[in-house]
């Protein structure tokens, strides 16, 4: 009878050692796939609010965005880091003396240096939508 326990006994240690890492791994997944995002910013198109080579938190669990929030978004298979310059029903004027009027929504960006800034202005579609956009940044810690 103790040859049949041993086993059972055995299984339940190693259960029992092992479901504290395991959910704590399994916790730490979670936050970081649906809670917070961490990221790097490479470029210059941010700059002075991002400086280039910046290490950046957001939040992926965010209410209502607003115009002045830094977001993350993607386009076109890459995630870019901008400014919500419009929100649903804002008229933008574009330099070409365009003048557009934000999607119900969906969101105009801009980097705010928009001299190397690719954002709203040059994409084929101007317009971001909410479901597009990944995370609201909430902290930012230069590199180096």
């Amino acid at each position: 009878m103790n040859k049949t326990k041993a086993p059972r006994s055995n299984f339940r240690r190693l259960v029992k050692n092992w479901a504290v890492p395991f959910g704590c791994g399994f916790f730490f997944l979670f936050l970081l796939k649906f809670v917070f995002f961490f990221g790097y910013v490479p470029t210059a198109s941010m700059e002075p609010t991002i400086r280039e080579g910046t290490f950046i938190i957001g939040i992926r669990v965010f209410t209502e965005l607003e115009r002045g929030d830094v977001v993350v978004f993607k386009r076109e298979g890459r995630l870019l880091v901008k400014r919500i310059a419009g929100v649903s029903g804002d008229i933008v004027h574009i330099a070409s003396g365009e003048a557009l009027t934000v999607l119900d929504g969906c969101y105009f960006m801009l980097g705010d240096y928009g001299e190397v800034s690719n954002d709203s202005r040059y994409l084929n579609n101007p317009f971001v939508s909410t479901e597009d956009i990944i995370a609201k940044i909430v902290k930012r810690h230069p590199s180096g």
